[in-house]
């Protein structure tokens, strides 16, 4: 067995050192705070078995339009973050096509599929079961023609994938979730899904349950990796630290390590932002307010609204506008109630691409693994891609791994 060091504690980490514990092999986690406080602290909760097809870049003049001059709340951007993207946004208009995103989904839909089962084992022997509910997701629509078009969706859904749905008119919607203050056109329900109440939670949970299981867990700076002779070493506050292999897990601030080992990763970054609502009356279940790009999903701190895209760099100041206009559209079909005083969070997707994550060994180094690009699904899929990525390791070779691999696709 060998010994591995694993950078980063959010969920794609710390499911990678689960994964690799649970093959015999000593494994350390890396991070310079602690278990899910950044990217997978803040996001949705939701474990999306219906996120079959990956967010493809929109292709339609219309759309794009709206993106450019920010009429639409689903996407905003700054001129600096554009420029830095141009050729990964590129990339992704590209892959975007019909013909290539039905090529992505195919090997996506086999990821999002099995998400829910390769989460329960650690939900149970994390006893995490309290921050989980089986609710579905909703998507939530105010236009008739978007909901017809998303109905009609959600039944090819169904046939090509198996993601399951119900489907109700406005007036049926509002009966099932009393929350509504105004009739929807409709709503699409995906029943698959599951909510976690606190999405850092879940993921410490998941570290704690690695240390009890004999694993170690240190802070330390990434950026100090180094490649030697006999592997790979990095400071850490219990000092240096050896070992033969390294999985780099750091989502978003992967590419920025891995230039110094002659890597040019292409990056799309995606910022998101939420804050808490003291909603006065509970939602039945979460729901994807669709005309606003925002989500809204119950949390142990309160309600939870979390935003799209903002195409920005990663060093970029705080701007809360986006999420602003979203509680704003919100309000007027819910009770928001007054927003929680709390730190402002954000954190950003790490999107490659061509939609999928990297999973594999790093083309120019043996014994180094990668292990991100998740986009909006790393907490979704951080137990089904460490899965695979042990069969990487162990050499194993299939048409999933294929698609995947580093050295396919840098």
């Amino acid at each position: 067995m060998a010994e591995f060091l694993v950078l980063g504690a959010g969920m794609v980490g710390v499911s990678s050192a689960l994964a690799l514990q649970a093959r015999g092999h000593q494994v350390t986690i890396v991070d310079r705070t602690g278990a899910g406080l950044e990217t997978s602290y803040g996001n949705a909760g939701m474990i999306q078995v219906e996120a079959a097809e990956p967010y493809a870049l929109p292709r339609d003049m219309a759309t794009l339009f709206k993106y450019a001059l920010e009429i639409s709340n689903d996407v905003t951007w700054k001129v600096n973050g554009a420029l830095q993207m141009a050729p990964a946004l590129w990339s992704y208009f590209c892959n975007s096509s019909p013909e290539k995103h039905a090529k992505i989904s195919r090997v996506h839909s086999q990821l999002t599929f099995r998400s829910t089962a390769d989460h329960e084992p650690l939900i149970r022997d994390s006893e995490s079961e309290h921050l989980i509910t089986h609710c579905g997701l909703v998507m939530l629509h105010r236009d008739e023609k978007e909901f017809h078009k998303a109905s009609k969706k959600a039944e090819f859904l169904m046939k090509e994938y198996g993601v399951t749905s119900d489907i109700f008119d406005g007036k049926s919607y509002q009966k099932k979730e009393p929350a509504l203050k105004k009739t929807p056109a409709g709503a699409v329900h995906y029943t698959q899904s599951w909510s976690c109440s606190s999405p850092g939670g879940l993921t410490k949970a998941y570290c704690d349950l690695f240390v009890k299981r004999g694993g170690r867990f240190v802070t330390g700076d990434a950026s100090t990796l180094q490649h030697t002779v006999s592997g790979w070493q990095i400071l850490t506050s219990d000092g240096e630290l050896k070992v033969e292999q390294v999985v780099v897990a750091l989502g978003p601030w992967s590419p920025e390590l891995l230039k110094r080992f002659g890597y040019r990763i292409p990056m799309v970054y995606k910022r998101g932002y939420h804050g808490h609502f003291l909603a006065p009356q509970t939602l039945q279940r979460p729901f994807l307010d669709v005309a606003n790009g925002v989500l809204a999903a119950p949390m142990v701190k309160g309600l939870r609204v979390t935003t799209g895209a903002a195409l920005v760099p990663l060093n970029s100041a705080i701007d809360t506008s986006q999420l602003k206009r979203g509680a704003i559209a919100l309000n007027e079909i819910i009770d928001l109630g007054e927003q929680v005083e709390e730190p402002q969070w954000m954190g950003t997707r790490p999107c490659m691409p061509d939609m999928l994550p990297l999973v594999g060994e790093a083309p120019n180094h043996k014994g180094l693994w990668f292990h991100f690009g998740h986009g909006h699904q790393g907490f979704t899929l951080g137990p089904t891609t460490s899965e695979l990525l042990i069969q990487a390791i162990e050499g194993e070779r299939n048409e999933l791994l294929e698609a995947l691999a580093p050295i396919n696709r840098l």
